[in-house]
């Protein structure tokens, strides 16, 4: 007993001492992450942590190298010949349209044995980031003249605009797609300039099964095993493929070693670590329960909509579900870890120390605005309208807009196109999937309700959300064919003074909404205005080589092939075909765990090979289809998840837990010749 007693004691001593070295209450170096922009690059860091001092054209390489796949997902050239690298998950949802009778991607996936079977994808496109310019001076320039906070948004807005136009003549630019881009809040500008390639044609596509393999429940998670990659080429404007040679990342299928420095390449969707911790708070008690609440529950109504007709859309929807809930709680869970909030507060206090206020105090100010728009919040997050939460929730909006039309000269422009939005929402009412949405949808806004800001028990005139739905449907003209038609033909004074159960709710939920988005709107000026302020501050104490919050444009982010402690035991830095095949067998071959016939009896090169690995570089939603490349600039990888502790990376960057998940290069060739047989593009990506 006294041994046992020992081995315990010495064991929470142990565990004492590692928190101790590890003590993520206080500020660490890379709270804000390193999501590099090319305009500023970290060259003082490279050199620092990796002796590593690449010339500028490096940076120019690898920025044109890199992609932006159509509007939702990253990508890259891995060959001369316009081949593009991607993840399975964002080729999804347009790769079946490609399909032509009797092919199964989901089932099958595609292989296009040569040139001219790459099937080309109408309205894909991605881009090419070829030229950068800073612009802050011109534009800020411009709204230093401004007397408060509307107008500097007016001289900013006009700024942005002329120097578009002028860009858009200079050499170099012309041709270019531009984007204006905003970093730190206001404190900086950039103007972007983008080569646009249209013609985009399949070449590769794995089955769900591997592309998806382990579906929800492993996405976040690391040990992972999944072939989440997808190979698409661009075409010139002659129908030929595109010459890449001067700018491409060579496929490297030995991958990255333990140990070894690796660079993501990609545009990160969003990231909100200049928060303050006032902000934060908003974001912990108002913000994300109220989106996982309303995300949850349609989720759960698609699964089991689902079990009753399984379908390859309903599918996508539900992961789509999934991967937000997951998301979302991470972050909300990271919220609400004492330690994360207590660095934040650290942080911010030290930089509030060090900085010298006179008069005006930003964080206090911005805080107060804060705490003035709790109440409004969930109403702001649940009471808006959209197809997910159903038609009785956008009807009662287009009732609102309807009747504000109706009080305007001549109608109003759109009143037409109200009237037949009115109709075929009305006709939608009475099926059983939409009268159980409606009730979420008033069931949510009684959950998350304000004590300051109520309303919904005169919604529900003493009923339950169900019975209130059924009650109202009841009674209501606007599911009358007949009926409805007289009601559209009032004239306004009438529709005013027209009763209905649904005109009644209408009537009480549209103006609280409009009310709580107004709170929003009316601030938004002033708190851009304070947060730039703040960010200013921030750079003062901390230096002027912060990256800014991700914008879903190009970054450079830096990192370490890198194992990690969880859950009592370490993940491996990289994991094997070994590992898929275990974990197909652990569950019974069953569904997200199964695989087709064609990976059944593989070959021993296969289940030695790797299959994905994790790193500690920073990323977050929009980097999916990344390349993660090494020094020499060789794809060594392709960025597709993050673990389960980045989530709340959205706030705040730890390295210490962070991890992404990537799938291994070698890993993607191996299943290429040993499964899929498709010699042509592994000889393209090796060069063999």
């Amino acid at each position: 007993m006294q041994k046992q007693l020992l081995v315990i004691i010495v064991g929470l001593c142990t565990l004492v001492q590692v928190q101790a070295q590890q003590d993520l209450s206080k500020p660490q170096r890379f709270d804000y992450g390193k999501m590099w922009t090319f305009e500023n690059p970290p060259k003082e860091w490279f050199k620092e942590a990796y002796g590593f001092t690449p010339p500028d054209e490096w940076y120019s390489d690898v920025r044109k190298s890199a992609l932006r796949f159509a509007s939702w997902c990253s990508a890259s050239f891995v060959s001369p010949n316009g081949l593009i690298m991607t993840n399975h998950h964002c080729s999804r949802d347009v790769a079946p349209a490609l399909q032509k009778e009797g092919e199964d991607f989901e089932k099958n996936g595609f292989y296009a044995a040569t040139l001219a079977d790459e099937r080309k994808s109408e309205g894909l496109f991605v881009e090419q980031l070829m030229m950068v310019d800073d612009i802050s001076d011109k534009v800020l320039s411009q709204m230093d003249k401004a007397k408060d906070d509307n107008e500097r948004a007016v001289y900013r807005d006009s700024a942005l605009a002329q120097l578009s136009r002028e860009y858009s003549m200079k050499d170099g630019w012309k041709g270019l797609r531009l984007q204006t881009v905003t970093y730190y809040s206001g404190g900086k500008f950039s103007m972007y300039g983008y080569k646009k390639y249209n013609d985009i044609r399949l070449v590769f596509i794995p089955e769900t099964d591997l592309g998806f393999f382990g579906g929800a429940p492993d996405n976040f998670t690391y040990p992972r095993y999944d072939l989440d990659c997808t190979f698409w080429r661009a075409y010139d404007e002659n129908g030929n493929p595109l010459n890449t040679s001067d700018h491409y990342f060579k496929f490297n299928i030995e991958g990255a070693k333990e140990g070894e420095p690796v660079f993501v390449v990609g545009n990160p969707g969003n990231t909100e670590r200049y928060r303050t911790y006032k902000q934060l708070e908003y974001d912990r008690d108002i913000r994300f329960p109220a989106q996982i609440a309303m995300l949850t529950s349609r989720h759960n109504m698609m699964l089991k909509e689902y079990e009753k007709n399984p379908n390859v859309d309903l599918l996508n929807d539900i992961f789509g579900l999934s991967n937000s809930m997951k998301a979302f709680t991470g972050i909300l869970g990271g919220l609400k870890t004492p330690a994360l909030m207590t660095r934040k507060k650290a942080t911010e206090d030290e930089i509030r120390s060090k900085t010298k206020l006179k008069g005006e105090d930003p964080w206090n100010e911005l805080g107060k605005i804060v705490d003035g728009l709790r109440k409004y919040g969930s109403t702001v997050t649940l009471a808006s309208p959209s197809d997910i939460k159903g038609a009785g929730a956008k009807l009662i909006h287009v009732l609102g807009q309807y009747e504000a039309a109706m009080e305007k000269p001549n109608n109003g422009p759109n009143i037409e196109k109200l009237r037949k939005d009115i109709t075929n929402l009305s006709a939608k009412l009475n099926e059983p999937k939409e009268k159980e949405l409606f009730a979420l949808y008033l069931q949510e806004l009684k959950d998350f309700e304000h004590p300051d800001f109520k309303y919904v028990d005169k919604v529900l005139d003493g009923k339950s959300p169900t019975a209130r739905v059924e009650k109202i449907l009841d009674k209501t003209d606007f599911t009358s064919t007949k009926e409805l038609s007289k009601i559209l033909e009032k004239p306004a004074d009438k529709f005013k003074k027209y009763n209905d159960p649904l005109l009644d709710v209408s009537r009480l939920i549209v103006p609280k909404f409009n009310e709580a988005v107004n709170a929003f709107q009316s601030t938004l000026a002033r708190r851009r205005a304070l947060e730039a302020k703040i960010a200013n501050h921030v750079f003062k104490v901390k230096g002027n080589n912060l990256p800014p919050d991700a914008t879903f444009t190009l970054r450079l982010a830096d990192g370490l092939v890198k194992a990690y402690d969880y859950n009592g035991t370490t993940a491996p830095y990289k994991t094997s075909y070994y590992g898929l095949y275990d974990r197909n067998t652990s569950f019974d071959g069953k569904y997200p765990f199964a695989l087709p016939a064609r990976w059944q009896n593989p070959p021993v090169e296969l289940l030695k090979a790797p299959m994905n690995f994790v790193s500690t570089n920073d990323i977050i939603g929009g980097n999916s289809g990344s390349a993660i490349i090494n020094k020499n600039k060789e794809a060594v990888g392709l960025i597709f998840d993050g673990n389960i502790e980045s989530l709340p990376g959205n706030f705040i960057f730890d390295e210490s837990s962070n991890r992404s998940v990537s799938v291994h290069a070698g890993g993607i060739y191996a299943a290429l010749k040993y499964i899929y047989r498709a010699e042509r593009l592994a000889s393209e990506l090796s060069g063999k």
